[in-house]
């Protein structure tokens, strides 16, 4: 059999190496690509004989998987899967795995240094003392006292409740189905937007999930509230989260993701709304968080070859 890792994985190309020979042996011929190329071509070649691939989070569809007769398993470095086309893996009988988990902490760390950088405007406050300026003008508040709503606890969002209840925060918490976790306080979404200082996404992208915080929802919440999406940039309307900006619907927001891949546009709605903080997808990027991701992948694909595949998305 033949495994095909089509991309760094964030780690030395000899630790990669030195874990897979670790993991399989001589289960499997093992080949990986020190580089990452997108274009169907590319993929195709580096796919085409493979039993095994294993990818992050570009897009894998029919247009390559078709051309490798021995796909058995897409492994999945990445926690979302959205990039891979499910219904042709369902139809050819490929199991897909993801790695969830391997970035909890690295998410959760980002979403507070996003927090804290817009309640006590850091970016400003820098521009500011390079130009010879004050704290006039700048004074944010703390974090104690205020209500921090979360939408979507599943493990990053759980883990965002409890660095918030660390804080000081009254935690509200929306799920699809009803979740009891210490010191969160189950709500509906619309009160949640509705008494939130600060709101959280933590929501997979599914067809539900699109533009599930839209120009309604966005005029729900308090105009002195802040908006951090580190989810999916799709869950989001972006035009109605910078006219929400613009018009002073919310005091402000954070975003580590958005409809593509980075780079973006230099000309996307968002890039011009005020009072919002960019980030390229960096949130599940960490050095621990890479490490976590490798051996969660080795494991996947020996649990896969010993008929107890885990991490299967259904």
């Amino acid at each position: 059999m033949k495994l095909s890792i089509l991309e760094p994985l964030g780690i030395s190309m000899d630790a990669l190496r030195k874990q897979a020979d670790e993991a399989l042996g001589d289960k499997m011929e093992i080949v990986c690509y020190d580089d990452r190329k997108e274009d169907t071509e590319t993929l195709i070649e580096r796919s085409k004989d493979a039993d095994v691939v294993v990818l992050s989070n570009f897009k894998y569809g029919r247009e390559v998987m078709s051309h490798c007769p021995n796909l058995k398993m897409v492994c999945v470095a990445f926690t979302g899967v959205d990039h891979v086309d499910l219904d042709y893996c369902r139809e050819r009988g490929i199991t897909v795995c993801n790695c969830a988990g391997y970035s909890t902490v690295a998410v959760a760390d980002l979403v507070f240094g996003l927090v804290i950088s817009l309640v006590r405007n850091i970016p400003a406050c820098d521009k500011a003392v390079r130009k010879g300026g004050t704290k006039d003008g700048l004074v944010g508040f703390e974090l104690e006292g205020k209500t921090f709503g979360i939408i979507g606890l599943g493990a990053i969002g759980s883990r965002v409740a409890s660095i918030a209840n660390a804080f000081g925060c009254r935690v509200l918490g929306y799920n699809r189905s009803e979740k009891h976790i210490p010191g969160v306080t189950n709500v509906s979404l619309e009160e949640l937007l509705q008494k939130s200082d600060i709101v959280s996404i933590h929501v997979p992208q599914t067809p539900e999930t699109v533009k599930m915080i839209n120009a309604e929802r966005l005029s729900m919440m308090k105009k002195t509230a802040y908006f951090i999406n580190t989810a999916r940039g799709p869950v989001v309307d972006s035009h109605a989260l910078a006219d929400a900006l613009r018009n002073g619907v919310i005091a402000g927001a954070a975003v580590d993701v958005f409809e593509t891949e980075p780079p973006i546009y230099p000309g996307h709605v968002l890039l011009t709304a005020p009072n919002l903080i960019a980030t390229p997808h960096v949130a599940f990027a960490s050095t621990q968080a890479f490490e976590k991701r490798a051996v969660i992948v080795f494991d996947n694909i020996v649990k896969w070859l010993n008929g107890n595949p885990q991490n299967v998305i259904k």
